[in-house]
């Protein structure tokens, strides 16, 4: 499936290597609260190590716009794979990303030498991918290796210009995997092939359930936006969720599910709240009895019963967004009661990055499932059948 060139292809020994990697981290004073995303990027790094590369490491860290914000600064990565990786990871703190430091550190480094450049996104060329940044990135290295998928939605400096301007570009472990697994289920799924999609906005995955009614067997629709499904259907949803405009389009696609022989699972009932938050009085009501001023927060008993069977039956299933306002205990039920139920079967699990990913691994199910996208906004794309400028901009084998 995957034609591109990858860390495998490379001969990297004594050759300078720049890799992008997702090290946008979730950060508490100062101190990585979740380090799925560095253990993510460990098997790319430690290979071109062995191989006796120079590895130059670069990454973005949450929104800073092209301004130099410290509590942004990617120095507690730095420390945290000096840590893992058990060798010093020289940070080369340069607001410029690229400065006298960073280009210090390189002219000084050994075969199995690694380097952090600081946050990519404190230039404000990288969101633009503006070709001087490119350049200056690509003048650090001979080679460039893509490993940051949940960036790769992005045509950024750091994920597609700097391609133009180095000799070989390639993709690490973590994306061939990303693209492997994702590509593999939408293209050439073992059947039944299930999606299962919640969440809050409709209009976030308007493409994508567009795309799977052409591929998928079963499609489940739970979370917020199966309120706008309902509505169109007919039924009064009280405070939920609803999307307005996309009640036009909720119609169109369940006319699309029943041409195509797509079964499209909307809930039968819900739990609902007359005010959103967790210790509030809750009651379950049929989906066409949703009380005016109350508003659905999780599927009910009997929705779950319903959502559990299509998955029981499944081979492959593509989960992305929960099925409640899973963050308040009281309404996880529904969330919780999918992941169980993909946990238990014997059948390739996908989970699309974000929320569901969040879910997954908070309840403990994360290791009994195929693969966990690392980037929620890019599997998305890539459930939409969209090439992402990230992979593109990368060699063919």
């Amino acid at each position: 499936m995957l034609n591109k060139k990858s860390v495998e292809d490379l001969h990297v020994k004594g050759k300078k290597v720049l890799v992008r990697c997702d090290f946008n981290v979730p950060l508490k004073d100062g101190v990585i609260t979740d380090e799925n995303r560095i253990t993510a990027a460990l098997p790319t790094i430690k290979k071109l190590i062995d191989d006796g590369g120079k590895i130059i490491l670069c990454s973005h860290m949450g929104k800073p716009n092209g301004e130099v914000k410290p509590e942004l600064s990617l120095l507690p990565v730095a420390k945290r794979l000096t840590e893992i990786l058990g060798k010093e990871v020289v940070f080369a703190k340069d607001d410029t990303v690229v400065g006298e430091n960073a280009k210090n550190a390189v002219s000084k480094m050994k075969d199995g030498d690694v380097i952090l450049l600081e946050n990519t996104r404190f230039r404000k060329e990288e969101t633009k991918n503006e070709d001087n940044f490119s350049k200056e990135l690509a003048s650090l290295a001979d080679i460039y290796v893509n490993d940051a998928f949940g960036s790769s939605h992005r045509a950024h400096c750091s994920t597609v210009g700097v391609t133009k301007f180095v000799k070989e570009a390639a993709v690490g472990y973590l994306m061939e995997k990303e693209i492997e697994y994702l590509g593999n289920a939408v293209n050439n799924p073992k059947r039944p092939f299930v999606a299962i999609l919640g969440g809050a906005k409709v209009a976030d995955k308007i493409a994508v359930i567009n795309n799977l009614l052409d591929k998928v067997d079963t499609i489940v629709i739970g979370g917020g936006m199966a309120y706008t499904f309902l509505k169109a259907k007919g039924y009064e949803v009280g405070n939920s969720l609803l999307d307005e405009n996309s009640i036009e389009y909720a119609k169109n696609m369940m006319v699309k599910a029943e041409k195509n022989g797509v079964k499209f699972l909307l809930p039968l009932d819900t739990v609902v709240v007359q005010e959103f938050k967790n210790d509030t009085p809750f009651k379950t009501v049929d989906v066409s009895q949703i009380p005016s001023g109350w508003e659905g927060v999780d599927i009910g008993q009997k929705t779950s019963e319903l959502f559990v069977e299509a998955i029981k039956e499944a081979k492959t299933v593509v989960w992305n967004g929960p099925m409640g306002v899973f963050e308040f205990e009281n309404f996880a039920n529904g969330t919780i009661s999918v992941a169980k139920a993909l946990a238990d079967i014997d059948a390739t699990t996908i989970i699309g990055g974000g929320d569901s990913a969040a879910a997954v691994n908070i309840l403990g199910f994360g290791d009994k499932m195929s693969h966990i996208s690392t980037g929620g906004g890019a599997s998305l794309e890539f459930l939409e059948g969209k090439e992402l400028p990230g992979v593109a901009a990368v060699n063919d084998k």
